[in-house]
Order: C-alpha cells, then sequence, then structure tokens
C-alpha cells in the first residue's frame, strides 16, 4: 500500500470555454492519447446542442453542466464481509467521485448509442440528461434505488 495520498495535478482550462470540469471530461472521453479527436468531438456535440437548443434556454454549456449534474449519484452501494456474508452498504459518496461517475456514465452510454458520429451521440445523450431522461439518468436511479433498498444494511458502515 501507498504511504502516502498521490496529490491532485491541477488541470489547464479548456481553450474555447477556459473550464477545468471540460478539460476533465474530455480527458474521460480521449482514446489512445488522441486529445485534440476527443477536443473536437466535444466541441462538435457543444455545437449540435447548440443548435437543438430553444431560444429562450440557456448556453449549451450549461445545459452540458445540468445534464452532467443530473447524471451525478448521491449514494452508492459498497460490499463489505461481515461474518462470512458479503452485504452492500450504501454510503455517501465524495463530490469528486460524483463528477467522475457522472462523466464515465455520460461517455459510456453516449458510446452505445445508435447515432452517426459521436459528437451526436454525445449531443443526443446530454439532451437527454439535461431533461431528466436517457440510459445515464437510468444509471443515477438504479444505483438510488439499490442504495435505498439496502438502507436496512447502512449500520454495518465503516
Amino acid at each position: 500500500m501507498r504511504k502516502k495520498q498521490a496529490k491532485k495535478r491541477p488541470l489547464l482550462p479548456d481553450p474555447k470555454f477556459n473550464d477545468q470540469l471540460v478539460t476533465r471530461f474530455v480527458n474521460n472521453l480521449m482514446w489512445d492519447g488522441k486529445k485534440s479527436t476527443a477536443f473536437k468531438i466535444f466541441y462538435d456535440a457543444i455545437d449540435i446542442i447548440e443548435e437543438r437548443k430553444q431560444d429562450d434556454e440557456k448556453s449549451a454549456l450549461e445545459i452540458w453542466k445540468e445534464g452532467l449534474s443530473n447524471v451525478m449519484p448521491h449514494v452508492e452501494v459498497r460490499s463489505r464481509r461481515v461474518g462470512g456474508a458479503t452485504f452492500q452498504i450504501p454510503m455517501q459518496i465524495r463530490p469528486d467521485r460524483k463528477v467522475s461517475l457522472a462523466m464515465k456514465w455520460l461517455i459510456s452510454y453516449s458510446r452505445k448509442r445508435n447515432e452517426k458520429s459521436m459528437a451526436l451521440r454525445l449531443a443526443n445523450e446530454v439532451l437527454a440528461a439535461s431533461k431528466e431522461e436517457g440510459a445515464a439518468v437510468k444509471k443515477r436511479q438504479d444505483t438510488h434505488k439499490m442504495a435505498e433498498a439496502n438502507k436496512a444494511f447502512s449500520h454495518f458502515r465503516f
């Protein structure tokens, strides 16, 4: 085991929106170290969201952030062995992990969609998430349901 916790490296904000959260999302989206391709996919998705939104709505970046916050889980179940039996114990999630899980779910369910390009898939999943629908939001709801169902074991928390 490690003696000291690894320190968080600062992320550079992205060039277009000057936002560190965007860079973090793009780093999760990236495959094989192709960051410029990942940025192109993300910015194309933001452009598609910008086209599809109604005139009175917020900016595309705000819609993306809203979708991300709608996917963030608040509790999750963790396995814990107590006396030979394994229990699923509901636990609060750290804020950093909430964001990470939301990003991973949004990206993975975008990849599973059936649209032509990744930018289109991502845009549609983000739009669905901002309206509290879509596969990523369903994943969050399932996680919360599982935690609710196992609430009886919360006294085993460590």
